[in-house]
């Protein structure tokens, strides 16, 4: 087993005990990633579109620097603070991921680091 260590300066910053992302073969494991701008490390914006947006560049910017892209995800989690945008969140994904989508799953929960409205994390098979 090869296990390495992704990070990128195009990605936010980790906010705590944890990397970026964790290639193991070819598997990458894409930590959760929230609507931060990777260079001041301030939430985008306080809408739901324009958060879900950057948490997309963010998990695009983590799957390059591990030698992929989003068409390499084979599962999403999502996590948002209101069900209620859940077709807006159908909607932005369809932009970043094309068919055959990923297996997914949608929580709503009760808060996000950093007051953020969603938090994807991914997990990606090179070929």
């Amino acid at each position: 087993m090869t296990k390495t260590i992704i990070q990128t300066e195009h990605a936010p910053a980790a906010i705590g005990a944890y990397s970026q992302a964790v290639k193991v073969d070819k598997t990458v494991y894409v930590s959760g990633q929230i609507p931060l701008d990777p260079v001041s490390m301030t939430l985008v914006s306080d809408d739901f579109d324009g958060q879900t947006h950057q948490v997309f560049k963010n998990l695009a910017a983590v799957a390059k620097a591990a030698g992929g892209s989003l068409a390499d995800a084979v599962k999403l989690t999502v996590y948002v603070t209101d069900l209620g945008n859940f077709s807006r969140l159908n909607d932005i994904m369809g932009e970043y991921c094309e068919k055959p989508y990923p297996a997914r799953a949608a929580v709503q929960v009760s808060a996000l680091p950093k007051g953020a409205l969603v938090e994807i994390d991914a997990v990606l098979c090179l070929s």
